[in-house]
């Protein structure tokens, strides 16, 4: 992401922004780093999930200059919660796989969002608005089981993910998936 972003901003002129790799623990180094009222934007994804965003909501805050925020991107429905016959077929082999129900939506229903609006509004934030995209995207079975992975926690993550690719590959779909398929 930060090597897109980098060439985009490149592309497109921008100079005036520098991108940070960090986790929401790196957030009270940066701020000693930068210091208060810096920050024009900050950029969460997908893993918000995995972070302690009450915590980190209230870290950011006095880091932001007048009118700078925070931008959370999920994805949405995640790939084994969707309603098909392909990711009906991912989630019963993951499910098989891992001896579990898969319910988890990674952060992404409404009432998780719900959820992350209220913890916004409780550490400062005034102007809290939840924007959703239908979109499409076909994915390939490498960005398929790269999507999976990334929503495995750590500790549970396959030592030899070539072997779990390999053995979720006959439950994936023969073709390329559109995400709302």
């Amino acid at each position: 992401m930060l090597r897109l972003a980098g060439r985009t901003a490149a592309e497109q002129g921008v100079r005036n922004v520098t991108w940070v790799l960090g986790s929401d623990a790196d957030v009270p180094a940066v701020g000693a780093l930068v210091g208060r009222e810096s920050l024009a934007m900050a950029v969460v994804g997908q893993a918000l999930h995995w972070m302690r965003h009450e915590e980190l909501f209230r870290t950011l805050r006095p880091l932001f200059r007048a009118g700078g925020g925070i931008a959370v991107v999920a994805n949405g429905t995640p790939l084994w919660l969707q309603d098909s016959a392909w990711s009906r077929a991912l989630r019963a082999g993951l499910e098989d796989h891992f001896g579990t129900s898969l319910e988890a939506t990674c952060g992404t229903s409404a009432r998780d969002r719900r959820r992350y609006a209220e913890a916004l509004r409780s550490a400062g934030y005034t102007e809290v608005r939840d924007t959703v995209i239908d979109y499409s995207d076909e994915l390939g079975f490498d960005e398929l089981i790269g999507g999976v992975c990334s929503a495995i926690p750590a500790d549970e993550l396959p030592d030899d993910r070539a072997a779990f690719a390999e053995r979720i590959r006959p439950v994936a779909p023969a073709r390329s998936v559109s995400r709302d398929d």
